[in-house]
């Protein structure tokens, strides 16, 4: 017997135009599984995907379409993995799936992923590029919060260090490339970004080149993003990046993105834990895997005009767990 699976795309408005090295963001478009079993209970999912490798909510869909009729009411994550790519398709059956197992079982969904407990995490809080005027106004809204995710490309970046530094002296900063430094670069801007604090670089150079980080001794720890797709991206990493950041769109679903980081973990890197953008559904199964991270960038609904009802609850930075009714 099946699993009943239904598709729907949506689309959700931005506060604002958000910008980053690749492109400028006015609406974040997602496709929501759910899948539904003979009782008549029902898990849900949501993935945005890896728009720079060609991820849409039609390209989800259809890869979802063509393995329907494998999705059996026994299904596993493990099954999964063997039916589909990491990405965003398989992210958004594994999240529906852990959220119907959990309905199943009764039992919260992290307390089936093996944890002792949920924490609130403290999340970062993005300021996109764009003009110097409307990178200030976005610091100077963000005061409350204290440690701020600066997006740069490869001519906005000292620029946008200084600008925190003199909206929000007291704020902890990561600064991320997305893919759009070179090593010599990198090597240039180092010694400021240092001695402005900051803390963390994510993605200095293109995915694919990450050789050009050998032999780089940074005073700052790099983050792989883009190059960081599940474990079998980690060997390509090691002594070359010291944290990982992991996003379930990119590893597609919990169920890798679990294993991800305990195999990270074993091999020495530092976790992070982030989105492609989406609502309160999207965070509620990443909050798991934030539990082990020591930066957390879960900020999505925190950029959109609008979220899910009932909400991931953010006082502030502090994100806390799931409510009862959106997930797991």
């Amino acid at each position: 017997m099946l699993l009943e699976c239904t598709l729907a795309g949506e689309s959700w408005p931005l506060r604002e135009p958000f910008e980053i090295s690749r492109g400028v963001m006015t609406e974040i478009k997602v496709l929501v599984v759910r899948l539904r079993d003979e009782q008549g209970r029902s898990g849900y999912g949501e993935a945005t995907g890896v728009p720079y490798k060609g991820e849409t909510q039609a390209t989800m869909a259809a890869q979802i379409e063509a393995v329907r009729g494998r999705l059996q009411v026994d299904l596993s994550g493990a099954d999964l993995m063997s039916l589909l790519p990491p990405g965003g398709a398989r992210n958004a059956l594994d999240c529906a799936l852990w959220d119907l197992r959990a309905k199943q079982a009764g039992r919260a969904a992290w307390q089936m992923a093996g944890l002792s407990r949920v924490e609130p995490v403290l999340t970062a809080y993005t300021i996109g590029l764009g003009s110097e005027a409307d990178v200030r106004r976005k610091i100077r809204a963000a005061r409350h919060l204290p440690l701020l995710k600066l997006k740069a490309d490869g001519t906005r970046h000292l620029d946008m260090v200084r600008f925190a530094r003199e909206e929000h002296p007291e704020a902890r900063l990561v600064i991320d490339a997305n893919q759009a430094w070179s090593r010599e670069l990198l090597e240039r801007i180092l010694p400021e970004l240092q001695a402005q604090g900051v803390e963390l670089i994510e993605q200095p150079v293109e995915r694919g080149q990450d050789a050009a980080l050998d032999g780089l001794v940074s005073p700052i720890p790099l983050a792989a993003d883009e190059s960081c797709v599940d474990r079998g991206s980690l060997s390509a990493l090691a002594g070359r990046y010291q944290y990982v950041n992991i996003k379930l769109d990119k590893s597609g679903g919990l169920t890798e993105g679990l294993a991800l980081a305990a195999e990270a973990k074993r091999m020495g890197f530092g976790l992070m834990v982030g989105n492609m953008g989406g609502t309160s559904l999207a965070m509620a199964p990443a909050h798991l895997i934030a539990q082990e991270c020591a930066y957390v960038d879960l900020d999505g609904p925190m950029l959109m005009s609008a979220d899910r009802s009932p909400a991931m609850r953010y006082e502030g930075a502090m994100l806390e767990g799931a409510e009862v009714g959106l997930w797991g």
